[in-house]
């Protein structure tokens, strides 16, 4: 009788020694577990009240340590780039270095270091809770909206000292830095129509905000001109763009003859395959690229492209970082794009 009184005691869970061991029971994010505990008024008190009483169940104690560093300052702050639509893309890509450069420049010089973290969504989905949570940054920026719009909402409703790079749209709850997209795509669908092109195509993933915004506007454009518009799914991984926009020249040769780029990136990729089909540009197809990279005046010919001001967009990051750091809601800052006009259009 006294073996079988104390069988539930084998039966039990496993010990409970993180807030993501307690998420995992309660069926919210650690995020949602590390709020409650703390008795953010965010959290509903039913949802408060049920956490607790697992946390209380299970003997579970917030770690002291990682409390204190949250009560105390770092002087870090973490990078976080989530590439859930593109999980080959590499931080190397120029885009990431050159917003980074500028970045860490910015974040230097007001004092902070930076923790930098390269995001695979599918394999962590709570990365963003879980780097917040962990006590060793003061706040975080995160570079791209990837595919992770709602979870970067979700955060956004309970902690104050994040901004974001990528894409505005109205009513969103958290804080952006960026350039308007689809204002640039507009214009780069303007210079090639104007420029003579009737049948484009667009070269990228449509799948991330800030490229499906591109695309966008780029189709407004071309719809209202009578000019038809494809978009050519093109990756930023390496080993894939290439390879991608090989197979996409191939496939409509003779059918365009005007790219929009989504990037600079893909642009200059196209630029080398174009040359080696001995196709010329521009007299037989016209590029306009998006990003204005410092490769842009380089290429041959050097590439017609909507700038976006990467520098203005570091600053602004850590601006409104610090000034959140210090518990101000702040608006998000839209920069302006200008068409950037060179040879390639």
């Amino acid at each position: 009788m006294a073996d079988s009184d104390t069988q539930p005691s084998v039966d039990k869970p496993n010990r409970v020694r993180t807030i993501t061991d307690l998420a995992k029971i309660a069926g919210v994010s650690p995020g949602t577990v590390s709020r409650a505990l703390s008795g953010n008024s965010l959290v509903n008190t039913k949802t408060r009240e049920k956490i607790e009483a697992i946390a209380r169940e299970h003997g579970f104690r917030p770690n002291q340590m990682a409390s204190k560093l949250r009560r105390q300052k770092t002087g870090v702050i973490g990078v976080a780039i989530p590439l859930g639509h593109d999980v080959r893309q590499q931080i190397s890509d120029t885009f990431f270095m050159t917003l980074l450069g500028h970045l860490a420049d910015e974040l230097t010089e007001r004092g902070f270091d930076i923790m930098l973290r390269r995001v695979i969504p599918a394999q962590d989905q709570d990365w963003l809770d879980r780097f917040i949570g962990s006590g060793m940054i003061d706040g975080v920026i995160v570079v791209g909206q990837s595919d992770q719009f709602d979870r970067i909402e979700d955060v956004a409703d309970g902690y104050l000292p994040m901004v974001v790079w990528g894409n505005h749209q109205e009513g969103q709850r958290h804080c952006v830095v960026g350039t308007n997209n689809r204002l640039g795509g507009k214009l780069a669908a303007e210079k090639l129509i104007a420029a003579g092109a009737r049948r484009l195509a667009f070269l990228g993933d449509t799948q991330p905000i800030e490229f499906a915004a591109r695309f966008a506007g780029a189709k407004e454009v071309a719809e209202k001109m009578g000019v038809s518009i494809r978009a050519l799914p093109t990756h930023l991984s390496r080993d894939q763009t290439s390879e991608e926009i090989a197979e996409h020249l191939s496939n409509i040769e003779g059918e365009i003859d005007g790219i929009f780029a989504a990037t600079d990136t893909i642009a200059v990729t196209c630029l080398k395959e174009l040359r080696d089909r001995n196709i010329n540009v521009p007299a037989q197809l016209k590029i306009v690229g998006f990003d204005d990279l410092p490769i842009s005046s380089q290429t041959v010919p050097p590439l017609t492209t909507v700038r976006q001001d990467i520098a203005a967009g570091a600053k602004g990051l850590a601006d409104l970082l610090l000034r959140r750091l210090a518990g101000e809601d702040t608006e998000s800052l839209v920069l302006p794009p200008h068409l950037i006009v060179r040879d390639s259009a």
